[in-house]
């Protein structure tokens, strides 16, 4: 559901500034055509791994893209924190790895949101009447062919989390502040397919978040605080 401009009142200060941000610079409606393939000209205004890794760049264009949503989950606390997860080593991708609530968009869906926080409730047990949506961020492209739609979302706290253990080995969050801070957004670099590639990372102490979701909440701070 929507957040109702009332219900405000109720966070604190830096929840409030956040959601006010969110629902006021992201967009209220879900962008179309998700698996509509990209000229290599028309990647140069797009957001994702491409933007860090140039060669990326010729591996998605011209192709179609698999459609995904991912849950920004932003607890409501008196000071707020991002909800992540740690993947299950035994997945066929991004195994290990830390990651928001998220998968493909299923043709059951009725729009990135309703599937984002399906993936919520089917991952973590996140319960669906915690969650208010403040709006969506750009759609973010992945190196292995994903077109991503982040849809961001404020929880309430008093949630009781049941992980998947199929899918995820543990939840945590991390504070607001730290991740909305350029200060801590690093550029990092490994190798991929026998190739260096270049990528954000924000470790947070024995958590490393990197890739696809450092790219996104770079992209989020971007969006809200610049």
């Amino acid at each position: 559901m929507m957040l109702p401009s009332a219900a405000m009142d109720a966070f604190s200060a830096p929840t409030r500034d956040f959601a006010e941000r969110a629902k006021s610079r992201l967009s209220q409606t879900p962008p179309d055509q998700l698996d509509a393939a990209v000229s290599l000209d028309e990647l140069a205004s797009q957001y994702g791994d491409h933007r860090m890794a140039a060669d990326i760049a010729t591996v998605l264009a011209d192709k179609p893209f698999r459609a995904a949503a991912v849950l920004i989950p932003v607890v409501a606390h008196e000071h707020p924190t991002f909800l992540l997860t740690q993947r299950s080593s035994d997945l066929s991708s991004h195994s290990g790895q830390v990651a928001f609530p998220g998968g493909r968009i299923d043709e059951g869906d009725a729009d990135p949101a309703t599937a984002a926080i399906r993936e919520g409730e089917e991952e973590i047990g996140l319960r669906r009447e915690f969650v208010s949506m403040l709006g969506y961020l750009d759609p973010y492209l992945s190196g292995t062919g994903f077109r991503i739609v982040p849809v961001v979302a404020l929880v309430t706290p008093g949630f009781i989390l049941t992980l998947n253990p199929r899918e995820v080995t543990d939840a945590f969050e991390v504070p607001l502040d730290f991740l909305m801070s350029p200060a801590n957004h690093a550029r990092h670099s490994g190798e991929w397919k026998g190739v260096t590639r270049s990528y954000y990372a924000m470790p947070y102490g024995e958590r490393y978040i990197w890739g696809v979701t450092a790219g996104i909440i770079h992209r989020l701070y971007e969006r809200l605080y610049t």
